[in-house]
């Protein structure tokens, strides 16, 4: 038999080899993709960054923000409280097929492959929610080889770990929507002013299409484009059947009311007063910044949310968000130390430089009331104590060196007591007054009250010429609202760590009387003159519906008021960075300000009169002569005094007359004063008293 006609048995065995090969090939792959998935189900995820950030709290114990290092501050909210529409409209221009496929959607990645083939670029993406999540969390978003498998080996870990709820639900509070807005809700806020539940289709829509280029997409620099997307993503949602054609007919067609650009950080709440807390746990509690992010620790504060609110509205209402002009406020209760409330600037967004904690401001004027308590404790003066408001040249240092002053528009008002002088913000009596009692008495007091910074003891100190901080400002006023008794300024209560063990706690405290009560009170009646009729701050006595003392400053560079109520210290300053003169009526921003937020903090608190002290005694004086009055002087006013430093001759300007009816001393109450020169809350509290 020939050769050739006997087959070969190689072909077939190499047929078999290969079939062998292809099998143990596709075991392996097998095995290998079973051991990758029970490997990647057994490891743990890194930790979600909300899950790790620390949390700083309110005074209710409610959640505020979060600490993070890039500064974003996210208000993260469940799937029950984000509008329906919106997550129609976010799955039916993002990802259709989310509660169908594991992770990838794998037609959507070859019609993206082939688009892009065709268009010899990458002009389509098919990222689902789920690889996208996966990017946010954990990835950046440079276009590697590297960066994808990462992508796609987390993206198999969330499908494993987490339910698809819970994985919308952790995109919607993560994904970013332009101007600093990261998650839904504070994307709603910014744009709409609205919880994120509450948003309509139109609104839906419009938000939805913003991640794919919050820049490009953004309704504020881009409202065509914005517009275009709304419709596509309209179209999207009609196509598939869960809004009908009128519906989105409507949608399109609404006009959506969007809150202007920059009226209000609605992406971080109380963003300055979570930076000052954050300084205080890394500086003076010396836990570490790494700790501090991601340790989970809870930081409960002395915070008060509407106290917060009120001021920033009382901010974003009197000041001009186009102007450079800043401002700050800072509210501190006299009666704890507690801060309440603390706005360090106009628009954090925009500067994030805390102003309540700048000490480089000079407070004029609004610096007087710890000049007078000075001369008030000392008991060598008392609000009847007179002075020449005139020109006037002052020597000191040993008659070394000279000081000339002058008042605001050159205006002096001759022989005038010291009630008069706080009301019209006189410079002359001022000097005059630390001329008599001495500089370094006045910067020893100040430092007592919780003025830290370095004071010149020199007569233009009277004048606030040496630069302090707002904050240290409410501190001193607090002082005199406390009836003497310093309490130290307190920003955090407590801290626990992510098991809720407590860390840190503020110590109980008494406080430390460093002014007799009587004398603080005293100061605070003549102080109450600034916002009765020719005091400076009259012109928002009218918004103020309870009692209130404080006192004005104005600089060429500065505008101050500084005041308090029995439970608010209050000092709002405005003014330029650049330290540049401000104009007269940018200076008197300050006042209104600090009224609007006096007024609404304490909107729900019933008006209190300041608590009247031992040692205190009211008599009726003549305003001329300065002597009590007697049933003979036509005028007479109600003076209140540290007791043993009344007057104590009569009046004999009218004529003989019987002594007018006696005060009370102590806790006892006031006499029933004259309705002259006294404003309406002086007349309810003289009822209230008697």
């Amino acid at each position: 038999m020939p050769r050739d006609s006997v087959k070969s048995p190689q072909p077939k065995r190499r047929l078999r080899r290969l079939f062998r090969l292809l099998a143990a090939m596709v075991l392996l792959a097998v095995l290998g993709a079973g051991a990758l998935l029970g490997y990647l189900y057994q490891k743990d995820l890194p930790p979600i960054a909300d899950a790790i950030r620390s949390k700083l709290l309110d005074s209710r114990g409610n959640v505020l923000t979060t600490f993070t290092t890039d500064g974003r501050s996210r208000t993260p909210v469940t799937l029950k409280q984000i509008s329906p529409l919106l997550i129609q409209a976010t799955l039916a221009v993002e990802d259709r097929k989310f509660y169908e496929h594991s992770g990838f959607d794998l037609k959507g990645m070859g019609r993206a492959v082939l688009a892009n083939l065709e268009a010899g670029d990458r002009t389509q993406g098919a990222s689902t929610l789920t690889q996208q999540l996966a990017r946010n969390l954990y990835l950046t978003h440079e276009k590697t080889w590297t960066r994808k498998a990462k992508e796609a080996l987390y993206t198999m870990q969330l499908e494993m770990k987490y339910s698809k709820d819970d994985i919308l639900n952790m995109y919607l509070n993560e994904i970013y929507y332009g101007h600093g807005a990261y998650g839904i809700e504070a994307a709603s806020q910014m744009y709409f002013g609205k919880t994120a539940a509450d948003l309509d289709l139109a609104e839906s829509a419009m938000l939805a299409g913003i991640p794919k280029g919050p820049t490009y997409y953004s309704p504020y620099t881009h409202m065509d484009n914005a517009k275009k997307r709304q419709k596509i993503i309209l179209s999207a949602m009609t196509e598939i059947g869960d809004i009908t054609p009128a519906q989105s007919n409507a949608a399109l067609q609404e006009n959506l009311s969007f809150k202007p650009q920059g009226e209000k950080n609605a992406t971080v709440t109380a963003p300055y007063f979570r930076d000052y807390v954050r300084s205080l746990v890394i500086d003076s509690l010396h836990i570490s910044a790494d700790e501090l992010d991601q340790g989970g620790l809870s930081v409960y504060t002395t915070l008060d949310p509407d106290m917060q609110q009120a001021a920033e509205d009382a901010v974003n209402k009197g000041m001009d968000p186009g102007s450079e002009l800043e401002t700050a406020l800072v509210s501190i209760d006299p009666r704890t130390g507690y801060i309440k409330a603390m706005v360090g600037g106009k628009n954090y967004r925009n500067n994030q430089f805390n102003h309540a904690l700048a000490t480089t401001r000079q407070p004029g004027s609004s610096f007087k009331p710890i000049m007078y308590l000075t001369a008030l404790s000392s008991k060598s003066m008392t609000g009847l104590s007179v002075f020449n408001s005139q020109p006037t040249l002052f020597h000191y240092d040993n008659d070394r060196k000279t000081y000339q002053p002058r008042n605001f528009g050159d205006k002096y008002l001759g022989e005038i007591n010291m009630r008069q002088a706080i009301a019209a913000s006189d410079n002359i009596y001022a000097v005059n007054t630390i001329m008599k009692i001495g500089a370094d008495k006045v910067a020893e007091m100040a430092a007592k009250m919780g003025i830290g910074s370095p004071l010149q003891r020199v007569p233009s100190l009277a004048l606030g010429t040496s630069p302090v901080s707002p904050l240290e400002m409410a501190s001193a006023f607090a002082v005199i609202g406390g009836s003497g008794m310093k309490q130290p300024v307190t920003a955090i209560l407590k801290i626990t760590d992510a098991k809720g063990r407590l860390l840190y706690e503020a110590p109980e405290t008494q406080g430390e009387k460093v002014v007799e009560p009587a004398a603080a009170y005293v100061l605070t009646r003549l102080m109450e003159g600034v916002f009765e009729s020719g005091g400076t701050g009259n012109r928002v006595a009218s918004i103020i519906k309870r009692p209130v003392a404080g006192k004005t400053g104005t600089t060429d560079t500065d505008g101050w008021m500084v005041g308090f109520t029995p439970e608010l210290s209050t000092a709002v300053w405005v003014g330029y960075d650049k330290g540049r003169d401000i104009a007269t009526a940018d200076g008197r921003r300050a006042a209104p300000i600090f009224a609007q937020f006096t007024e609404k903090a304490l909107e729900n608190v019933p008006p209190k009169i300041f608590p009247i002290p031992d040692d205190v005694i009211s008599v009726y004086i003549n305003p001329e002569s300065g002597k009590l009055a007697t049933a003979a002087c036509p005028d007479k006013e109600l003076e209140t005094f540290i007791s043993g430093t009344e007057p104590t001759e009569y009046c004999d300007q009218h004529g003989a007359g019987s002594p007018a009816q006696p005060a009370k001393e102590g806790t006892g109450g006031e006499p029933a004063a004259s309705k002259e020169n006294r404003s309406l809350w002086s007349e309810i509290k003289r009822w209230w008293l008697n």
